[in-house]
């Protein structure tokens, strides 16, 4: 049995997906990307294969994809996080036509056609408003969990106006919220629905499709989720598995080179001694 294997190391945190010839997912891993990325995809493929109990040397193409994949000193060729979103959108939701990926850093809109190719895209462009690091930005303010967001925000019944666009100053106008006596969850709703109104606004100059598939780190906030469908009066396509939908795209690039018989010229081993 051939593998192929995508890793996908993000700012915050690094992915690895290996499928079978199949496509099928045989192993992943989920950890913190830190101060050290190389180590971080390292650990985070070799995680991957203990998963999928499968020898390193079985792994016959392996491509890096995120804001790291070029620390990704083991595999043997990089792609982007935009086309790899894209690719693996398609692969786990055949009709998507557009995705919308928000990870810890930025988020992108991204449409594609039928194969998983990109035919547009674009990116948030005012500093980390719109993205998990805004999200961050409330917990910290409000001193609670980050997983504890998206429960709290969907009992809010007076949701406020979040008006910052800038992460560095949304902690000043929570606090000014909580200084004039709102409630924690209509603070973090009004949050929730500020990023899903910027998220919106990205998606309509891509276009906007009745197919949409939900990416990154942030689709585990079903805050998050039930924002950005009540502004887009749509249903999002989330699995499990959306949190891995760049590594699985990359995976999916790298099986392509498996199938067309590249061979995989001058890769380092992940496993040391």
């Amino acid at each position: 049995m051939a593998y192929a294997a995508g890793v996908d190391v993000g700012s915050t945190q690094t992915k690895a997906i290996i499928i079978d010839e199949d496509g099928s997912i045989v192993g992943r891993s989920l950890i913190d990307t830190g101060a050290n990325v190389v180590k971080a995809a390292e650990s985070s493929f070799v995680t991957a294969l203990a998963e999928g109990d499968i020898d390193e040397e079985e792994v016959e193409y392996i491509i890096g994809t995120g804001y790291g994949r070029y620390r990704v000193t083991f595999g043997n060729s990089q792609v982007t996080e935009i086309s790899c979103h894209g690719r693996g959108a398609v692969h786990l939701f055949p009709e998507t036509r557009t995705v919308v990926d928000m990870g810890g850093q930025d988020t992108k809109a991204i449409a594609v056609n039928a194969n998983g190719e990109i035919t547009d895209f674009c990116m948030n462009d005012k500093c980390a408003a719109g993205t998990g690091r805004f999200l961050g930005a409330a917990a910290d303010a409000l001193d609670i969990p980050l997983d504890d967001l998206g429960p709290v925000s969907l009992k809010s019944t007076k949701p406020v106006k979040i008006s910052t666009t800038c992460t560095v100053f949304a902690e000043s106008e929570i606090l000014a919220w909580i200084g004039k006596g709102k409630k924690i969850e209509d603070i973090l709703w009004g949050v929730h629905k500020s990023i899903a109104a910027r998220s919106a606004g990205l998606m309509r100059r891509v276009g906007i499709n009745d197919e949409i598939t939900f990416t990154g780190g942030v689709t585990r906030n079903v805050g998050m989720v039930k924002a950005l469908e009540d502004r887009l009066d749509k249903h999002l396509n989330i699995s499990d598995d959306c949190h891995y939908m760049g590594a699985l795209g990359a995976a999916l690039f790298a099986l392509d080179s498996v199938k067309a018989g590249r061979a995989p010229v001058g890769r380092t081993a992940a496993v040391t001694s």
